[in-house]
């Protein structure tokens, strides 16, 4: 057995549309788009975390348990650039760096402080059409996280009033998107622990 088995790692634009996942083991999403559809990626290959199939941005790819486990950790940041339905105001922005109240599990939680800030246009990421003006102005924002609760920063944008009507994770730890476009990836180094 070769314990210097080298593990292999990605960081990918996960498309809006994709689950963040190889395999669908579920009866009721028969027809999702997974990740394995994008490239012919080596066995073993999972996805550190998870962004939900409306969610896109930056996702990584592991064989490596343990570096999995420690990217998910409450060492790591998490940045995602957002936009919201409305006019979005800096108390807000106060408002969700303190944390506010979501749902978790069916029980109330507070959010830890996070880092936010408006953005004064819509920042440099891959063009994605949410929908039309007509509809109403919308803002653009950056959290950043410590902490990955299941749609936390959709329900965060939800309890003060502004629902996400796009959510792009932009940065992980030192691992940003830069300028990839969706469906692009590439292998990186994480450094073993």
């Amino acid at each position: 057995m070769d314990l210097s088995k080298k593990q292999t790692h990605f960081k990918l634009y996960k498309p809006y549309g994709y689950l963040s996942q190889f395999v669908n083991n579920q009866n009721k999403r028969r027809n999702k788009k997974l990740l394995g559809a994008l490239n012919d990626f080596p066995e073993n290959l999972m996805a550190i975390g998870r962004l939900d199939e409306k969610s896109e941005g930056l996702l990584l790819l592991t064989t490596d348990g343990k570096a999995s486990d420690y990217i998910r950790s409450s060492n790591i940041e998490k940045e995602y650039y957002v936009m919201v339905d409305g006019i979005m105001h800096s108390e807000t922005i106060e408002t969700l760096k303190h944390g506010v109240v979501i749902s978790v599990q069916g029980k109330p939680y507070r959010t830890k402080p996070c880092k936010a800030f408006l953005f004064l246009s819509a920042p440099d990421i891959p063009e994605r059409f949410v929908r039309d003006i007509k509809h109403g102005p919308t803002s653009w924002l950056s959290i950043t996280l410590t902490e990955g609760k299941f749609r936390q920063v959709r329900k965060m944008t939800a309890a003060v009033g502004f629902p996400t009507l796009r959510l792009v994770r932009v940065r992980i730890g030192e691992f940003k998107v830069g300028q990839m476009q969706p469906g692009n990836f590439e292998q990186i180094d994480i450094i073993p622990l």
